[in-house]
């Protein structure tokens, strides 16, 4: 049996089981093929790679980031949005170590392998990688999207804001939805009676 008939989703023209995602990429999660997972997942060379192969192509590409500790519908609905902005959107994500960082030695709940896996899976998300800095300002300067997406509760400041509108890219906020805040889903699992 071919590919082709067992896996009819399959990456076509390849002999991947695993399907491409939208932007036609086929990347590996370093330490996920355990779940048999494979996705557009992409190191910082690779990525910015991929941002110049995208340019050329003239795809509109779209970047946000975040943690996504505890993926919830509040997530997969910015992340839908942001990629109704463009071509391909890149999601990245924040190192197990930034995370720590930011939100404390109890955080993250989920592994950055474990949660490259969960939004790798969602069909809104183009490409994913990761960035260990506190900020990725570093990373939106290297790939310079031609939109940067963040939730409305980041309008106060949106790394990277400098140097996407000095390339001529758009910086757009997205309102949240109610209800929705890993941080007060943690609190209220812990708080209940």
């Amino acid at each position: 049996m071919s590919n082709k008939e067992s896996f009819p989703w399959a990456n076509p023209g390849t002999d991947s089981q695993f399907p491409a995602n939208r932007a036609g990429n086929l990347v590996s999660v370093p330490g996920l093929r355990r779940w048999g997972l494979v996705g557009p997942f992409y190191s910082r060379a690779e990525l910015v790679e991929q941002r110049a192969l995208w340019k050329r192509q003239g795809k509109t590409v779209v970047f946000t980031n975040g943690c996504y500790d505890l993926l919830h519908p509040g997530h997969v609905r910015l992340l839908e949005e942001a990629r109704s902005l463009g071509d391909v959107l890149i999601l990245a994500l924040n190192s197990d170590a930034s995370v720590r960082r930011m939100k404390g030695p109890s955080r993250p709940l989920i592994s950055e392998n474990e949660r490259a896996a969960m939004v790798v899976a969602l069909a809104a998300v183009d490409a994913v990688t990761l960035f260990d800095e506190d900020t990725p300002r570093e990373l939106i300067a290297e790939v310079l999207p031609d939109i940067l997406v963040k939730g409305a509760d980041w309008s106060h400041f949106i790394a990277g804001r400098e140097e996407v509108e000095a390339a001529g890219g758009r910086v757009l906020t997205v309102p949240l939805e109610p209800g929705y805040s890993t941080t007060n889903i943690v609190e209220g699992m812990i708080n209940q009676p």
